[in-house]
């Protein structure tokens, strides 16, 4: 399957079928005219343009006065890749840095950025070969783009810098020798095109919505079958409650509950207590409202995919270059500071349903183990959840209220969105933690409530529940839960 790169909305659906489907990336033939176009334009501009333009024929940041000879302009964008090469910390994961190649192409497909077309192709044959940039977590600070990650990311184009090659991290002028590519000569503006722009902040806002919506939906299975073996009410997920109040991801999670549990013999017997607990009681309003954030963030994060985010602007038609500010990070750096706090809120309620489910109330026993006291049971994944949690509400400080000023007072405001995209990554791996353990703890006390009356859940959780148990079993006396836990991960991935 392939994918042509063009002016098409990229939806993130559509771009979670291509990461899927291992589809190959084709720049269409409209998106090469325009590469051309531009590239031909700013050429021509070179022969006599009169006047400094930003980054083309000037240095970079404060040093935006010093004009640069005509004979040196392709030494200029070289120097400015290997100089802003500085990343440190974690290496980003593969699938990230692959998301990063295909936004950056896509970005430099409008045609206003200046590139060539095998600078743009060369980016899709990393992609298509699975060739990956090795680039580090820290180094941008949103704000004139992604800097260093995306020289990172660029570095082999001109035949430096590392790759992730069939398993092997290996210098990138092997791998091109062993393709039979030559490194790239970077024109005027290249390199700035190549480095301005949000693609490192966006891949991660990408993958990360991939997850949450995985993750909510997981979260609706979970929390059914925790109220089902928690001896919950289903009044609260009843639609005249939320008519009165209806926020759509409130409406939306009161529904699917009750579609999940129809059926459910648990549900219909009669009830001892009055009211559930916040946690139970008030899932629709909790789930609902992480559910209203994840829409919103993609809605931002699709606008930031579909547009050309380097500097200064390149516009054939109208005859202008522009130097503006399309690479602040600022417009999505505040959502992904509000998604992290979303699925942090999605991990918090879960884990105050664990603490529920292993309190030895409603007829389950303590720890939910036959003999507590002899046997630890659940109390320490509990413990676990809790400390993921919390780690949870100190990443979700935002990082976009913070800025640093740099290059001399030039880039004055920044929007560290870097950091809001790569402590999301980590907030929204926590979450899928926690909700791996609240389920281990829902299968175990679903059990004891089979044993207890002979009753079941709905079919819908009744499968889950079956198709759970094939990987993790029921815990009747204490044995090593690292690798129960991880089982749960990978069974909800």
């Amino acid at each position: 399957m392939t994918h042509i790169i063009s002016k098409e909305h990229l939806s993130l659906e559509r771009l979670e079928e291509i990461l899927n489907n291992h589809e190959t990336l084709v720049l269409g033939e409209e998106a090469r005219q325009a590469i051309e176009k531009c590239r031909s334009f700013l050429d021509g501009k070179m022969e006599d343009i009169s006047r400094p333009v930003y980054g083309i024929s000037t240095g970079f940041g404060s040093l935006c006065n010093v004009t640069i000879p005509k004979d040196q302009l392709s030494r200029l964008q070289y120097n400015l890749v290997v100089s802003h090469a500085c990343g440190t910390g974690e290496i980003v994961r593969s699938d990230i840095v692959r998301l990063m190649l295909l936004l950056k192409a896509q970005s430099l497909s409008y045609g206003h950025s200046g590139a060539q077309v095998i600078t743009v192709q060369r980016l899709l044959d990393m992609f298509n070969n699975d060739i990956i940039p090795v680039v580090y977590q820290q180094g941008s600070l949103g704000a004139s783009g992604d800097l260093a990650p995306l020289a990172h990311m660029s570095l082999p184009l001109i035949g430096l810098g590392e790759v992730l090659y069939k398993g092997k991290i290996r210098p990138s002028r092997e791998v091109w020798d062993e393709m039979g590519w030559e490194p790239v000569t970077l024109q005027s503006k290249e390199g700035l095109a190549l480095l301005n722009g949000t693609q490192f902040m966006s891949a991660h806002a990408i993958w990360s919505l991939i997850q949450c919506h995985r993750l909510s939906k997981w979260a609706d299975k979970i929390g059914a079958m925790s109220l089902e073996a928690y001896d919950g009410r289903i009044e609260p997920f009843l639609p005249l409650t939320h008519q009165l109040r209806p926020h759509r991801g409130q409406i939306d999670t009161a529904a699917r509950f009750i579609d999940i549990l129809e059926g459910s013999e648990l549900m219909s017997r009669k009830k001892e207590h009055v009211q559930d607990p916040y946690s139970f009681r008030c899932i629709p309003q909790v789930h609902g409202a992480v559910k209203d954030n994840i829409r919103y963030v993609e809605s931002v994060i699709e606008n930031e995919i579909n547009s050309a985010t380097d500097n200064p602007n390149i516009f054939p038609d109208e005859d202008m270059i522009i130097s503006a500010g399309n690479f602040h990070g600022e417009p999505i750096a505040i959502p992904m500071d509000t998604l992290a706090i979303a699925m942090s809120e999605l991990a918090n309620i879960s884990e105050r349903r664990i603490f529920r489910l292993i309190s030895g109330q409603r007829g389950l026993p303590k720890f939910l183990v036959a003999n507590p006291g002899l046997n630890s049971g659940f109390m320490i994944p509990q413990y676990t959840a809790a400390s993921i949690v919390s780690q949870n509400k100190g990443l979700c400080w935002p990082a976009s209220v913070d800025s640093i000023p740099s290059s001399q007072g030039q880039e004055d405001h920044v929007s560290m969105g870097s950091n809001s995209a790569t402590k999301l990554v980590r907030v929204v791996e926590n979450c899928e933690t926690v909700l791996a353990i609240e389920l281990f703890n829902a299968a175990q006390a679903l059990d004891f409530r089979h044993q207890e009356s002979g009753e079941k859940s709905s079919p819908k959780v009744e499968r889950i529940f079956e198709e759970y148990r094939k990987i993790v079993p029921f815990i009747d006396n204490d044995e090593y839960m690292h690798p129960l836990i991880m089982k749960s991960i990978e069974f909800i991935r």
